[in-house]
């Protein structure tokens, strides 16, 4: 066989796998459309966003607090993370020694790898009854916010810690030559250059954090509410649907559904503002 005609059955199979993940993805799409739709007839989207609560036995569908606590305990959780994170691959690419950085960038990894329910777990058992000791109940916005920035603080990290690694080595050498230091050639070389890079890393990062369900149902009380402080128990989104899945009937697990259509959407506009990112059309 040619090496020509290789590479043609190489490109056709590419083609082949993308066109199947594309399907997957569709599929999912159309699932969830199918499974809403009867009660999107029925009931309407208006009632999903203005009913009194969320009642589902009570036709009461609003999943405008789940909603706002999805949305507090994500972008809590990324405000936290991002500097953490950003900085950490910082210090790990520019001012770390080897051995350090090298020890350092494995125990990164390994939080990585940590399954979700066992930050749930150390969250129920440390994190709850210390937020509890400073104001009760203990499960509450803030302690997800917590479990959330340490479960998301490994993806922005080592995202942002590969896109250090990329900066060409010719601006290094530049900013050497000029007699800047090294903060300066960070903070004003290194990380304008990487910046698409970087904000890659904050949409991964805030892309777990939205779809993240068991961490987040373990430590935030999951009481049907709008937090009006941190100390407040919230239930979210996913939390939602992982708990009450197994016994909805009707109109009920139609609106389950609902939620997932919501998470779908939000993770959705994620992945269009990562694409953007990577054409650079944001700054140009």
């Amino acid at each position: 066989m040619s090496p020509y005609r290789s590479e043609i059955i190489l490109v056709w199979i590419l083609r082949a796998m993308a066109l199947l993940v594309a399907a997957i993805v569709l599929s999912i799409v159309l699932f969830l459309l199918w499974e809403t739709l009867p009660i999107l007839q029925t009931v309407g989207l208006n009632r999903f966003f203005n009913d009194p609560s969320w009642h589902p036995s009570s036709e009461e569908f609003n999943l405008l607090p789940m909603l706002w606590g999805t949305l507090f305990v994500t972008v809590g959780a990324v405000l936290l993370a991002t500097p953490l994170g950003i900085l950490s691959a910082v210090f790990c690419q520019y001012y770390a020694p080897v051995a350090i950085a090298s020890l350092y960038r494995r125990l990164i990894e390994l939080l990585a790898g940590i399954p979700s329910v066992v930050y749930g777990f150390w969250g129920l058992v440390v994190l709850v009854p210390l937020v509890g000791r400073i104001r009760p109940p203990g499960a509450s916005l803030l302690t997800g916010i917590l479990i959330l920035t340490l479960m998301i603080l490994p993806t922005i990290t080592l995202v942002a810690h590969s896109s250090l690694a990329s900066v060409p080595p010719e601006y290094l050498r530049g900013c050497a030559a000029m007699g800047l230091g090294r903060w300066a050639t960070v903070s004003g070389v290194v990380l304008p250059a990487m910046r698409s890079g970087l904000l890659t890393s904050v949409i991964l990062g805030t892309g777990r954090a939205i779809g993240e369900t068991m961490a987040v149902l373990m430590v935030c009380g999951n009481v049907v509410q709008v937090p009006l402080s941190v100390f407040e128990p919230v239930r979210t989104l996913t939390a939602n649907i992982a708990l009450e899945m197994a016994y909805a009937v009707g109109n009920h697990r139609a609106a389950l559904f609902v939620s997932g259509l919501v998470l779908m959407a939000m993770v959705v506009a994620l992945v269009v503002a990562a694409e953007l990112l990577s054409r650079g059309q944001i700054y140009d």
